[in-house]
């Protein structure tokens, strides 16, 4: 039977390129994002091998093989499609579906059917008489019935098998409860709710579907958040709260915050693009997770020490992604959601505005750890400050913060300056010899094997495909070409791959490709994906790909009527 989408897209997902090519390869960061090793496919002394964290590909620019994490996999262990998947689904620990099949349907299909039941169970007891501990809770903290159903709030009684009784009733297992997370098993057999008397909020993946369950405690019991154990389902590490309804967001950014009642207030507010992290500090997975839909991040954590801990490794992930950060930070309470009920939307989003860029908020971190009010501090933050500026790569931006950071230490714009390219130098020249040592320089190849017979609309036709794989939200209400306009075939199939999912609202999932086009040709398309596109001026250039690939269509039409035309003159003098 064929491997369902919604597995490959998990699968992937559990697997990280980056973990399982460095288990045959041993990689080393270079330059931007990307890693380089040895390739394994063919020999080589000078490594060529990339690695991309940020888009999950690998590609050799000596031999030209590339694709994702189950391209490799079959390349490197001699394996066909459904067995490199078989491969990485017992690395990740997950069944194959055939594997998992009951007599009705797959084992986590089950389970999602449960969690959504459980989902329903919790919120007919929220509106019901026995939810009043609840009721009064949402009404203290000011959330509307609006938000109620949107993010499909609930209340788990205050007994010991309310939700367990109530889905032994429609026919699930206490080893389906289990399985879930949503029962606890009991010392001598049995076993009892996870949850109880807590306001429950469920986790909706982006397609929908109940995975989990994070709840708040109604009174001073501990923990204040519990959420649902690790499941076959759910993994709360790569999983956001509120990404199922601010992936349609129309602001551009992203707002991550600590607390699920933090997202429904600003939800609620007019911020539709606010998620929370599901009580753990931001995970590269997390983060990826948040490149499919946004390309700017605002965090907005408490602004204790522990908030700012939590910035500053927020930051450090999403920077390797090439996000752009800003910090915003609530003055005078504690959190959005307080901030929000005290001051209003307007005053949030003026905070908003005056959000600092990641670096600003990096300086202004340095400058209360090394208070530059002694000479002692200033030195210190001096230092500090010259080593964080010396690895921004953009000169303008290091010229731009190194003004910023003397007027924070008091000192001379030209002192700083110099500290900084000082510290460069001696960086690239330690860069330098470890390079002339190793020899890990990767060096560029033309791609191999497939050549276009209309280079020019070819290469348009890869920079359309390029940036709807980069930035599928570009192609909202937008008129596309169709993909017989383009001069490649295999150009065009990739194109009506991408553009059938995101028009039906699916992610762009490697995993469901590589089931469709053979090695070499996802080799051929992970190449394209290497090339530069500079998403800043996207908009121009996705309308100056257009233009080409449409103008190549009227030529041809042109040229077919001029043709026409001749045919029909000659045939009317030869009669």
């Amino acid at each position: 039977m064929p491997i369902p989408e919604r597995f490959l897209d998990e699968l992937t997902e559990r697997s990280d390129i980056v973990e399982v090519v460095g288990q045959y390869v041993r990689l080393t960061k270079k330059s931007g994002a990307n890693l380089f090793g040895l390739c394994p496919f063919h020999s080589e002394k000078t490594p060529s091998f990339s690695v991309s964290p940020d888009k999950q590909i690998y590609h050799c620019f000596g031999c030209g093989k590339g694709g994702g994490v189950i391209n490799f996999i079959m390349e490197i262990e001699n394996l066909d499609f459904r067995d490199a998947v078989a491969f990485l689904a017992r690395r990740a620990n997950m069944p194959m579906p055939e594997e998992a099949e009951g007599e009705d349907s797959s084992r986590r299909g089950r389970l999602l059917e449960l969690n959504r039941d459980a989902a329903r169970f919790f919120y007919d007891r929220l509106v019901s008489s026995d939810g009043r501990a609840a009721q009064e809770y949402v009404a203290k903290r000011g959330i509307s019935g609006a938000m109620v159903r949107n993010f499909g709030l609930g209340f788990a009684p205050n007994e010991w098998n309310a939700l367990t009784d109530a889905m032994r009733k429609k026919g699930y297992t206490d080893r389906d409860l289990l399985d879930a997370g949503l029962m606890k098993p009991g010392k001598k057999g049995g076993g009892y709710d996870t949850f109880r008397n807590r306001l429950m909020f469920p986790v909706i993946d982006v397609r929908g579907s109940v995975i989990g369950f994070s709840g708040r405690i109604l009174d001073d019991g501990e923990p204040k958040y519990l959420n649902s154990p690790e499941t076959p389902v759910f993994s709360k590490s790569r999983n956001l709260f509120g990404l199922n309804l601010a992936k349609k967001t129309k602001r551009g950014y992203i707002i991550l915050v600590e607390g699920n009642i933090d997202v429904v207030s600003l939800h609620q507010a007019g911020f539709d693009c606010a998620v929370a992290s599901l009580g753990t500090s931001l995970t590269p997975e997390q983060a990826r997770l948040l490149t499919r839909y946004t390309k700017e991040v605002i965090l907005c954590y408490d602004s204790d020490a522990a908030g700012k801990k939590a910035a500053q490794r927020a930051i450090g992930i999403l920077e390797k992604l090439d996000m752009k950060v800003r910090v915003l930070q609530v003055t005078g309470a504690k959190d959005p959601d307080e901030f929000i009920r005290r001051n209003g939307a307007d005053a949030f989003a003026n905070l908003i505005e005056g959000s600092a860029g990641q670096m600003e908020y990096r300086l202004a971190v340095l400058a209360e750890q090394y208070p530059p009010d002694t000479a002692e501090g200033k030195v210190d933050f001096f230092r500090a400050a010259a080593s964080l500026l010396a690895a921004i790569p953009n000169a303008v931006e290091r010229e731009v913060y190194a003004a910023r950071a003397a007027d924070i230490a008091g000192v001379k714009k030209e002192a700083v300056s110099d500290e900084v390219e000082r510290l460069r130098r001696s960086k690239m020249r330690g860069a330098k010899k470890k390079e002339n040592r190793d020899g890990t320089r990767p060096i560029p190849t033309a791609r191999r094997g497939i050549r276009y017979d209309d280079p020019r609309s070819a290469r348009a036709e890869e920079g359309l495909i390029r940036l709807l794989y980069l930035d599928p939200g570009i192609a909202r209400g937008r008129e596309l070409p169709e993909a017989s306009a383009f001069s490649s075939e295999l150009l065009g199939r990739f194109y009506s791959e991408l553009l059938e999912r995101i028009r039906s609202g699916e992610r762009i999932s490697l995993g469901v490709l590589a089931g469709r086009f053979t090695s070499e040709e996802m080799s051929h398309f992970t190449s394209l994906l290497e090339a530069p596109e500079d998403l800043a001026n996207a908009d121009r250039a996705l309308e100056d790909y257009i233009a080409v690939i449409t103008d190549r269509g009227a030529e041809e039409d042109e040229d077919l009527a001029k043709m026409a035309e001749k045919m029909r003159k000659t045939k009317s003098y030869g009669g």
